[in-house]
């Protein structure tokens, strides 16, 4: 079935979903019924502070098949998030109680309970709202008012639903669960009628429930576990020490590397061999496009084979800067990684003038250079041959 609606109705779903965290930012949230794992890989881009992410489906084929969409891209890795998050996918179904659910600040359910039977609906309620009592719960379901103005449908919108729900059935029993748990709600929807189509209200409609009452304590931890664990992940952060250190050292080194370069760029189109220093023009205290305070510019110079950096020169980095919030504390931090090359006083970073890649670099360029010239002398060696014979022959 095709539906008028631009963007497609599941992707504004997501949306509504991706807008609540980004303007509430919960930690943990947990997506019942999440199948393909779609919202979850949407979540996981715009996490918005989402430290735990986690999925509940009963169909673990869907899971299995579905769940290294959620794995670390490269990115991931070069570039690790300032902090962490967990993906977990379950087997389980939202009618059972399970430890782990409990304690979430967000419970997301799109497009779940019209799937259940209506005695599993009551079950589903206690579940979530009386057992797990999360802090916030948006539900979606079909809005049964809207569906004469879908083309071409009969019946309900999936085969596999077992109900339909009219805006007055759908309220009702959302004001009974805000009576019994705690909670207060607000409904809205996506896809939208035009003209005076308007009265039937959304093509679907949403329920935002948030908890009123203290939250339930999770120290009553001792029932069984009742899901199965199918796939988990940590993706690497910056909250992570080793992970840090990794990430600051390389951002220190490209840094670095990139002012050596600066430096010998200059320093081979100085006519002046004996010219050991770079200090930047003025208009290159706007280093990365962000005005650094001018006591950071302290001159790259040549002490023999080595190219010596100032750290206060890398400390001047934008990136190095929101990695390590002081010079001292990068000072400290460098001191103690060995791919790190410092002063006596750690107040420079020493580089070769040349690496070992450059030189390796310059020495293939200088034999295909050779190669270059020799097949040139073989060339007019056998032009030479070529006219004595014309000789010989006169």
């Amino acid at each position: 079935m095709t539906t008028p609606f631009s963007p497609p109705l599941y992707m504004q779903r997501y949306q509504f979903v991706i807008d609540y965290v980004k303007t509430y930012r919960p930690k943990k949230v947990i997506d019942f019924g999440c199948a393909g794992c779609c919202l979850l890989k949407k979540l996981k881009f715009h996490r918005n502070g989402i430290q735990l992410l986690v999925g509940v489906d009963i169909n673990s084929v869907v899971l299995l098949k579905r769940m290294h969409t959620l794995a670390p891209l490269v990115s991931d890795y070069l570039q690790p998030s300032d902090g962490p998050l967990t993906i977990e996918l379950y087997q389980g179904s939202v009618t059972e109680r399970e430890p782990c659910t409990r304690g979430f600040d967000l419970l997301t359910c799109v497009e779940l309970i019209e799937h259940l039977e209506l005695a599993e609906v009551e079950r589903f309620t206690e579940v979530v709202f009386g057992y797990m009592a999360p802090g916030a719960v948006i539900v979606t379901t079909p809005n049964a008012e809207f569906n004469p103005l879908l083309p071409g449908l009969r019946g309900f919108r999936n085969y596999d639903h077992k109900f339909e729900w009219t805006r007055a059935e759908f309220q009702t029993w959302a004001n009974r669960v805000c009576q019994e748990y705690g909670y207060s709600v607000h409904f809205t929807g996506v896809g939208e009628a035009v003209g005076h189509w308007r009265d039937v209200g959304f093509c679907t409609q949403i329920a935002v429930f948030q908890r009123i009452n203290q939250a339930v304590s999770n120290a009553e931890l001792l029932e069984p576990s009742v899901y199965r664990l199918v796939y988990k992940v940590v993706y690497p952060s910056l909250s992570d020490n080793n992970i840090y250190q990794r990430t600051l050292v390389n951002e220190v080194l490209y840094e670095a590397q990139h002012l050596r370069q600066e430096w010998l760029r200059k320093m081979n189109m100085d006519s002046n061999n004996n010219a050991h220093f770079y200090a930047p023009p003025l208009m290159d205290v706007f280093h990365h496009g962000v005005e650094v305070d001018a006591r950071y510019w302290q001159p790259v110079y040549q002490q023999g084979g080595t190219v010596c950096v100032p750290l206060a020169r890398v400390w001047s980095s934008p990136r190095v800067r929101a990695l390590c919030g002081s010079l001292q504390r990068l000072r400290e931090e460098l001191v103690v990684d060995a791919r790190v090359r410092m002063s006596a006083d750690g107040t420079v970073l020493n580089l070769p003038v040349y690496d070992e890649e450059e030189e390796a670099e310059e020495e293939k360029d200088e034999e295909e250079n050779v190669k270059t010239v020799s097949g040139i002398g073989n060339n007019m060696e056998e032009d030479w041959d070529r006219d004595l014979g014309s000789y010989e022959s006169v």
